[in-house]
């Protein structure tokens, strides 16, 4: 790997051992509260290591192949590519991004369900043969554009809660995997394995076992045909906890070994995103307007109403939203609850409250209904589990002004990353140093890198 995007202009603090997240927030805070307050995140690189290592301990020796799309900003990708994770791109610029780093083409998969030709060209050209492909539309198109192209065969899987994500499903039917490989033989692509994907939101563990037992159908089948069947992509799916990430692997390790054994030579992959990053990075956003309201216009419909008349219902505007870091909240529930940074007593009261973000569309609300205490313009909320989905893209509202990001990584993360042997000489122009009890800048913090 060649190093670090040249361009990138951002810096990693490395904590010691007297400083924590909670400090990094707090100072930040106290510089945007004179400075201007905007919204930021922080951002703990060394949570990137900790998952890596977590991955490594329970599903090894399946590769992560990291879906970029997930969160493209160059502190996630260049750790994640001197971890030695693979990417998943879904278009050119991500292909280019991680080029950038030097990562090999072999290492990098083309998983957009739906290609435009030019872009199957930039990959050609690139030298990115891995894609997936799931009708026989997309197999012509890339025959035309990719002579080298080696395609995983995307299937359906079984998934009852699919539905929940969205109405539009992509994969393949077994039987019109036949199809796909009479198509391909005639028109000389290549198959070399099958992918398939299993929400995060699926509760039933079943639907791996289906998934692995129609791969190995596929994978029959297209031995009949004499392609030589190389690759299987479980997908993603992973939500970043250690108890799903061991009940999965409970579930798959067993098929895994009988199906497609060490000695079968088929390289095992997945697509972990929000695994490694959802957890990794918080936002900090600042209240801009507030106004009272009455409380049935704040409940959501069917629920009764239980309050005193005398209690005050509060709507509050924040720099942040839906155009923005809140992006899916268009199109699944929020994964986080706010909390008030300001210190407030044990017994103060709490207050029916939604929140909304600047853009005063009625599609940008973030929190329907929650209890807060009293907040005033000003005041800051502070939101967890914000890495996934909307960092790196951007946004369709136009005042909207991306939050400045702030890496962080802790010296035991920073010892963790050197006991596994990872070559880390061009990571070090990076980092800069941040004591316990002092107050940083965001300039200062972007003009001390080491």
């Amino acid at each position: 790997m060649k190093g670090f995007l040249e361009d990138a202009n951002y810096s990693i603090g490395l904590l010691d051992e007297g400083a924590t997240l909670a400090d990094v927030i707090d100072n930040c805070i106290y510089e945007h509260t004179h400075t201007g307050k905007k919204a930021f995140y922080v951002g703990d690189l060394g949570k990137l290591v900790r998952n890596n290592i977590q991955w490594q301990n329970v599903m090894a020796p399946i590769k992560p192949f990291y879906p970029v799309k997930c969160n493209s900003t160059p502190g996630v990708l260049e750790i994640l590519g001197t971890l030695g994770v693979g990417f998943a791109c879904s278009s050119k610029s991500e292909m280019a991004l991680v080029q950038d780093l030097g990562i090999s083409p072999e290492n990098i998969i083309y998983t957009n369900p739906c290609k435009q030709a030019s872009q199957i060209k930039y990959a050609a050209k690139a030298g990115i043969n891995i894609m997936t492909c799931d009708n026989d539309i997309e197999l012509k198109k890339i025959s035309r554009n990719h002579p080298n192209a080696k395609l995983l065969l995307h299937i359906a899987t079984e998934d009852i809660t699919a539905g929940e994500e969205m109405n539009m499903k992509f994969g393949t039917t077994l039987k019109n995997c036949r199809h796909l490989m009479e198509c391909a033989k005639e028109l000389g692509v290549q198959i070399i394995g099958v992918k398939f994907h299993v929400s995060g939101s699926c509760k039933d563990l079943q639907t791996y076992i289906h998934a692995l037992s129609d791969a190995r159908c596929v994978f029959d089948m297209a031995e009949e045909f004499g392609f030589e069947m190389s690759m299987l992509d479980i997908g993603g799916g992973f939500t970043g906890s250690e108890l799903q990430l061991e009940e999965v692997n409970h579930v798959i390790r067993p098929l895994l070994d009988v199906y497609f054994p060490k000695e079968s030579g088929v390289n095992v992959i997945a697509e972990p995103g929000c695994y490694y990053v959802s957890s990794a990075f918080t936002l900090a956003v600042n209240v801009i307007a507030k106004k009272t309201v009455e409380y049935d216009k704040l409940l959501p419909s069917g629920v009764e109403q239980t309050r005193n008349d005398d209690e005050p219902v509060f709507t509050y505007y924040i720099n942040d939203g839906v155009y923005g870091s809140f992006a899916s909240k268009l199109s699944e529930k929020l994964n986080t609850i706010p909390e008030v940074h300001k210190k407030y007593k044990e017994d103060e009261p709490l207050f029916a409250s939604s929140l909304w973000g600047p853009s005063c569309d009625e599609l940008d609300q973030i929190v329907e209904n929650c209890l807060l205490p009293e907040l005033s313009v000003g005041d800051w909320l502070i939101f967890d589990n914000m890495g996934s989905g909307t960092l790196g893209e951007q946004s369709a509202f136009n005042d909207y002004q991306r939050p400045l990001i702030y890496y962080m990584m802790s010296f035991s993360d920073w010892d963790e990353m050197q006991d596994a042997g990872i070559a880390l000489d061009t990571l070090m122009k990076n980092f800069f140093f941040v004591p316990s009890c002092i107050q940083l800048s965001p300039e200062e913090r972007f003009s001390t890198a080491a």
